[in-house]
């Protein structure tokens, strides 16, 4: 059967460079020269008989043809990425996750030696940034994104119901006996201005006083001035999950107070790929014990 097939080398290049609708991070992406990039996609337009790009004073972009173009390229080559890897023993390939730093860097992190044993050829790629990245324009494979209420409008996986309780070092925590206690430390937080007080009436106790100004820091210095002994931290248990079982912090009292939740993002064409369809297996095995409704 004779098929009308552009060169692949020509579609992965159109396929990188439409992604990120850019020519120099398709580029770094396939490993080659920008000019190979050009060259490749100008040949196609050529062949084509069709402009897929059009400059921009910096970059350039999709034209409506070449976003349609782009969406049946993105799923022809994820079908033959899909039959090559059903023939291999485990998946392989490369997976770019978004992810906000601070439950990167505290829940994820501290877990890749694990998903590395299990997964050798994957080539992980962990993202930060405060934006959501748009798994519809390819910007990521998947996305981690905390939301404070409902669900994101976003086809996603729940990770976990974000349960804040409040932690401190064993040393500090030893001179808690009650919530009332808390009252007279040094607080923390590591998201909304009211997230103490309203933990607080949770728990019952007035929150006189509270929050105050002096005790608001960045979430990350937050964290590692709690480590550090210098006061308590209202803050999710799965983000501090890794330096429970480190014997570094430890839970001030039980009571736990849900203030949204961590969702995985993988977009409205669903999960093709193996080495995907893995890190999200993996994540949501890991997740699973903060995955449970508490009021």
């Amino acid at each position: 059967m004779s098929r009308n097939l552009p060169p692949l080398n020509a579609l992965r290049a159109f396929e990188a460079a439409g992604r990120h609708e850019s020519f120099s991070k398709a580029a770094d992406e396939l490993n080659v020269a920008h000019s190979a990039v050009s060259r490749h996609v100008r040949g196609l337009e050529a062949r084509l008989g069709v402009k897929l790009f059009r400059d921009l004073p910096r970059g350039v972009a999709l034209t409506p043809e070449g976003k349609s173009y782009l969406e049946r390229m993105v799923l022809a080559l994820d079908l033959i990425a899909e039959a090559t890897e059903d023939l291999t023993d485990a998946p392989v390939g490369k997976v770019v996750v978004n992810c906000e730093a601070f439950f990167a860097e505290r829940f994820i992190v501290p877990r890749l030696a694990r998903f590395y044993a299990a997964y050798p050829e994957i080539d992980l790629r962990l993202e930060t940034s405060d934006h959501l990245a748009d798994v519809e324009r390819y910007e990521a494979d998947l996305a981690v994104r905390f939301a404070h209420s409902g669900a994101l409008s976003v086809p996603c996986d729940l990770l976990s119901d974000a349960m804040v309780y409040p932690f401190a070092t064993p040393e500090v925590a030893r001179a808690f006996k009650g919530p009332e206690d808390l009252l007279t430390v040094r607080r923390f937080r590591d998201r909304r201005d009211d997230l103490w007080r309203a933990w607080f009436e949770a728990v019952d106790v007035a929150p006189v006083g509270v929050p105050d100004k002096d005790w608001r820091l960045q979430k990350t210095m937050a964290y590692e001035a709690t480590l550090n002994g210098l006061g308590v931290l209202l803050c999710s248990e799965e983000v501090t999950s890794a330096d429970v079982a480190r014997g570094l912090l430890v839970k001030c009292n039980d009571r736990g107070l849900r203030d949204g939740a961590f969702f995985l993002v993988h977009g409205s064409r669903g999960i093709r790929r193996a080495a995907v369809r893995a890190f999200q297996e993996w994540l949501l095995k890991e997740t699973e014990p903060f995955r449970r409704a508490q009021g």
